[in-house]
């Protein structure tokens, strides 16, 4: 490591968990996170400073005024910018030595490659890579999403080319966020298969706390940086609650479902 490496990430180093060999895993990490909202700016904001080698940011939309009360990494002059442009500028800024990856889509599928069974959806991302090729690129996925079934789609894929990942989810005044190492349970196990969209509410219908983003993302770059240096106790086979306005927070013990088609499908 350079001497301005030694200075920057001192304080990681005095730690005898990391030290300088988990802070070189780092270096070599490679992290996509897929979408730069209310989770994606905390996350990407602490990994750069923890300094993950390679960070890929994954987003389709652009900076919208109402975003700017919880999305961090965005700032009044990017209304309007694809968020992964106003994202990556301050990851630069934050850290030099970064490798950052800009992918301006959002991660969908085609439905004309869904199987019927397992339940689990073929993605693609037009122009750009299928999904096999975007997923083995990382060492770790980010779900940073808002939308229930982005959430599916992510989860799916991961364990489907099984690829660890951290999840998280927030609204209102509440989230939660667990682990997936593959082994281990994963979304479907937890929340059963995906619901209806009428059935789920919104952030935009009914509102979120910006700060609750900020928790549940600090939890999620927390987790990332355990994975890449091997370090502590990780969220898996369990989901981590948190209500900001009582402050009560629950870990819940979970296990693989039988009654999970993806995961037995692949067992």
């Amino acid at each position: 490591m350079r001497d301005e490496e030694l200075r920057r990430y001192s304080r990681h180093i005095l730690l005898k968990e990391i030290g300088k060999e988990g802070q070189e895993r780092l270096a070599e990490g490679r992290v996509l996170i897929i979408g730069c909202g209310g989770l994606g700016s905390p996350i990407a904001m602490y990994l750069a400073a923890a300094g993950v080698g390679t960070i890929g940011l994954m987003d389709g939309d652009v900076v919208d005024e109402s975003n700017l009360q919880r999305q961090i990494i965005h700032f009044t002059p990017d209304v309007g910018k694809p968020k992964v442009a106003s994202a990556a500028e301050k990851l630069r800024s934050i850290n030099p030595n970064c490798r950052i990856i800009e992918i301006p889509e959002f991660f969908t599928a085609e439905e004309s490659q869904k199987p019927k069974e397992p339940p689990f959806r073929a993605v693609s991302l037009p122009g750009h890579h299928d999904t096999t090729s975007i997923l083995s690129d990382y060492d770790f996925v980010i779900d940073g999403t808002d939308r229930y079934h982005t959430k599916y789609l992510i989860n799916d894929a991961c364990v489907k080319y099984k690829k660890p990942y951290s999840h998280g989810g927030v609204l209102r005044y509440s989230g939660n966020a667990f682990t997936y190492v593959p082994g281990h349970a994963c979304y479907r196990c937890i929340f059963g298969d995906e619901p209806s969209q009428e059935d789920i509410p919104t952030s935009s219908q009914v509102g979120i706390l910006g700060t609750v983003a900020g928790m549940i993302g600090i939890i999620q770059a927390t987790e990332t940086i355990k994975y890449l240096t091997n370090t502590g106790e990780l969220l898996t086979d369990a989901l981590l609650t948190i209500d900001a306005m009582t402050w009560e927070t629950h870990r819940i013990n979970v296990s693989p479902s039988p009654s999970c088609r993806l995961c037995q499908s692949l067992s």
